[in-house]
Formats: C-alpha cells, structure tokens, sequence
C-alpha cells in the first residue's frame, strides 16, 4: 500500500460535521483525511442553492462554538440566514482553521471493507483512490441524498428539469417561464414564493399539504447580537438545555388548562414571533391529540385567513397532528397562492400518470412547463451512507445489517463494524435539534473516546449487541410516548422513500441525550466493546 494512502482516520463528507471532525482529530496526533463529493465544503449547503433556501435555526444559533474568537469575529446580517450565507461561514471556517489542506474534493467513497486480521478498513473512491484506515467517520449528513420519485416518464421531459436538492450552482432564470413543483415539504415551501415572483405561471404538484410557520425574517438586530457576543457561553449553555438546543422559551402550562382566548393569545405571540418556537406555545403539543388539535385548529384559521380562495385554503390545511413531520418555515408561503399565476393541483385526489416531454400529465390532463422542480426531499438520516458499500465483520454489508431500520449505539457506532462512526447518525437527537450543536456534541464524544483507547492501547472499538438493542428500544420508546408516532408519515420514518422500513429514528431530546453519553462515559464506556 502507498504510505500515502494509509491514513488513521478518513473522515466521509465536509459539511459541519466532516470540517469539524477533521480540526477536532487532527489535534489528537491523529493522520485524517477527508473525501468530500462536492467541489468546496458546506455539505447540504454545499448543494442546496434553491431559491429562497435558508435555515430556520436562527444564526446566532446555527453556528460553532468550539472556538470563541470564530463567535466574536463572524458577524450575520440577517436573523435566519440564507444559503449563500452559510456556505461562505463555511468557507471561512474551513479557511481559517487550515482545513482544505486535508480534503480531497470531487471524490465519492464507494466501498469501504473491514479487515478483521489488521483491524483496519481498506475503501475505493471514484476516482480510482484506495486507501487503509484503522477509523472511518462518516460525516456523510442526515439530508444528503436527494429524492428523485419514481415517476413514469422523467427522462422524457425535454424541458429543464431541477431538483431542489441538487440546484445548478449558476443562477437559474424562471421569467417569463411556464414552471412546474413537484413536492411542497420544507424546499418546496421556500422556493415557491420566489419562483412565483418570477415564473409567467406556476402550478404546484401537492400530495400533502404541510404546517408552516412566517419566519418574519428580518436584518439583524445589532443590538441583539452584540448583546449575545458579550455572553455567548452562557447563552450557548441555556440554549443546550432546551429539548432541541434551539431558544425556545417553552410554554409549562397545558393547552386545555386555559380558555380559547388565552390560548389564541398564547400562540398569536409566537405566531408573530415566528419560527421553529411556535412548537413549544404548550407544554403538551407534543404529547396530546387534544392540545395538539388546538395548534392545528389555529394554523387552519390563519391559513384560512391568509389564502383568499376557501377552496386553494382548505387543500394547504393539513389533516396530520402538527408537529409530527418537520415544521416547516416559510416567508409569504400562502399569500402566494393568491397570485393569478399561480395554480395548486392536488396530486392525492387527482395522481400524476407521468411525466411527458413536454410536462406533466395528471388523471384530470396535461399540463405543459418551460421548467419542472422536483421539490422530493430526501431519503433521510440513511440514504447518504447506505449508497456506500460497507463491508464489517463475516463480510456482512451495512446494508443487509439494517434491512428491517438502522440498528446502533447512541447513533455513533454499530455492533459488527468495529472503528466505524456515524456522526448524528439514526439514534441521536441530529434532526430533532440544533444540527451544529449535535454535531459539535458527537464529535467531541468520539474525540475523548478516541483519546481514552489512545492512553489505554486500544486498537478496536464497537457497540455491544445488548447495548444497541437497548438502546435502539429506548429510542423507540421514547418516541412512543409522543405524537410522533402517530401514524402520519413523514420522513423520520422513512416514509417517503418507497420501501422504506418504517422505523422512528431520531432520538427526542438533547439534554437527556447529553447527560445519558455522559453516564455512558463515567461507567467505563459502558456498552462499548473493546480490544
């Protein structure tokens, strides 16, 4: 093997997790490299240039902590910011901490093999790479690989067909253009205003309709930012103790213990508030059909009042629990549809048969487009690393390992694939929280673990079967004990991928999640096994 492909850690992606990964390593002593596909870091902000894409975690949140001087010295310019904006932080970063030095980019991982006689992994990349590496970390993201529908007829279409998940990264022109959207989940629900603005006519494919809340974004308040800078440590310890580390300011009494005027109140406040926040109005949203269909009888109200025809409102009106697929956030989401351009199809009531080389043909006609987005979402928490050919122990693939759902240990490591990480993989809180702030948390985890094998020489690590299977249950159970579960499909069960084991697999609730790793590590790594 060439010295230089032997490496102690590869690390799969640069995004936040794989940049982090890679200056948190690389301090321990440790020889990393990273294989990124995209040609800079940023990850899904790398690839997701839609319009209108944004975060909604507000900035002064959605962003690192582990150095303080990055903190004070990065300054945002608006409340949630833009992709644009995300993608040149992360360029910062990875520029300021050295880090491109260590990635190889335009590079997919395709196989990575474990050798049980050497302990050691071997992979392939696309471009002909092979290398040796006792650790993979697979900082591969949670919404990375993009959903293409198994629509008849796709590759008919002679029109520019996009997906919001893979966007051009030159702009794309939509004036004067006939455009069709597939799909109204959170990307959905942020290009479509923008593309109305610009579009002659838009007609927007719906299967289901999703809740979302005004983001009133806004310039940032420098005031405000100053104001956190000069206290970001505490500010950073309050939010890690809310259940998804975002500011919430959550809400102790219960929906049903006050009158509809005090609750209309209530969640009026955090209606024009706006954002992810609108979640915590009540303590039990989350837990009860009862509180929770008071939200939803609210969110139908200002749907109903924002949309001027009943008929386009009644369809944009979930019949679903909210709360129960992601939330989503939006600037003028529903005012769009009173634009005379714009035009709503319920693909429930009336399925598209197929794409044709001119647009989209329906069970009520044809429809014909300059341009068709496909707004499809992603295969969620599992796509990105099971498009990859992990072999463990006996040969066993990754992939036969977690046919009935992924099966681990606190989300990080797998029984039978012995010094493999998934950071914020299924089974940790990821996108049920602040994603920078799970991350930082993973990684810091599997830092000191990797530091504990380093003074004790340890060359092996994974999960115990008995750890996994309880863990895995906890997870579950957890869930069950919320309106998660309640049988409206969404993509934490896998349930827009065809196929698709449904299995819950975010873990609920970051502070326990931190104080349960915590316990974990007091006890010796309890439920890691090593050698």
């Amino acid at each position: 093997m060439d010295k230089k492909n032997k490496f102690d850690v590869i690390v799969v992606g640069a995004g936040f997790a794989g940049m982090y990964a890679l200056y948190k390593l690389r301090k321990l002593g440790l020889q990393v490299k990273v294989y990124e596909a995209g040609s800079g870091v940023g990850g899904t902000w790398f690839w997701n240039r839609y319009p209108g894409a944004r975060c909604d975690v507000n900035s002064l949140e959605y962003s690192y902590q582990f150095s303080d001087e990055l903190q004070q010295e990065w300054n945002w310019s608006e409340r949630y910011s833009g992709q644009p904006e995300i993608l040149e932080y992360a360029n910062h970063v990875a520029d300021r901490f050295e880090l491109i030095k260590d990635i190889q980019f335009n590079t997919r991982v395709l196989e990575l093999d474990y050798n049980e006689n050497t302990n050691r992994w071997s992979g392939k990349t696309d471009q002909g790479d092979r290398f040796d590496t006792q650790f993979c970390v697979m900082a591969t993201g949670c919404l990375s690989k993009h959903n293409v529908p198994d629509i008849e007829g796709l590759d008919r279409f002679q029109g520019e067909l996009l997906h919001t998940g893979k966007w051009p990264h030159t702009p794309v022109d939509f004036k004067g253009k006939s455009v069709g959207v597939i799909g109204t989940g959170s990307s959905g629900i942020q290009s479509i205003p923008i593309i109305a603005e610009q579009a002659s006519s838009l007609t927007v494919f719906q299967r289901t309709p999703n809740f979302s809340i005004p983001a009133h974004n806004a310039p940032m308040d420098k005031n405000h930012e100053a104001a956190v800078k000069r206290n970001y440590r505490e500010f950073r310890k309050e939010n890690a103790l809310q259940r998804a580390a975002i500011r919430m300011t959550p809400n102790p009494e219960s929906a049903l213990a006050v009158s509809q005027i005090e609750r209309d109140t209530v969640f009026e406040k955090n209606w024009l508030k706006g954002g992810l926040p609108f979640s915590a109005s009540f303590s039990d949203i989350g837990v009860s059909l009862d509180a929770n269909a008071t939200a939803v009888d609210f969110v139908h109200r200002k749907i109903k009042g924002l949309v001027d025809d009943p008929e386009v409102a009644e369809k944009l009106c979930p019949k679903t629990v909210i709360g129960c697929k992601r939330l989503c956030v939006d600037t003028g989401y529903y005012e769009t549809f009173n634009r005379a351009n714009v035009n709503l199809v319920d693909i429930k009531k009336h399925p598209i048969k197929c794409v044709t080389e001119s647009g989209v043909s329906t069970s009520t006609g044809d429809h014909k487009f300059d341009a068709l987005v496909l707004a499809t979402g992603f295969d969620a928490m599992t796509g990105a690393i099971l498009s990859i050919d992990i072999k463990g122990q006996g040969k066993q693939t990754l992939a036969t390992r977690w046919e009935a759902g992924p099966k681990n240990y606190l989300g990080l490591t797998i029984n039978g694939f012995p010094n493999l990480f998934t950071i914020t993989g299924p089974g940790s809180p990821s996108v049920l929280s602040n994603m920078i702030v799970a991350i930082e948390q993973h990684v810091d985890f599997l830092s000191e673990l990797l530091k504990f094998m380093q003074k004790n020489a340890k060359e092996k690590v994974e999960a115990s079967l008995n750890a996994e299977d309880d863990w895995v249950d906890l997870v579950n159970n957890i869930a069950d004990q919320t309106l998660y579960t309640s049988g409206c499909n969404s993509w934490y069960i896998g349930a827009n991928i065809p196929g698709k084991p449904a299995v819950f697999m975010p873990y609920i609730g970051f502070p326990t999640y931190v104080e349960k790793c915590k316990e974990i590590v007091s006890d010796n790594y309890r439920g890691f096994e090593f050698s």
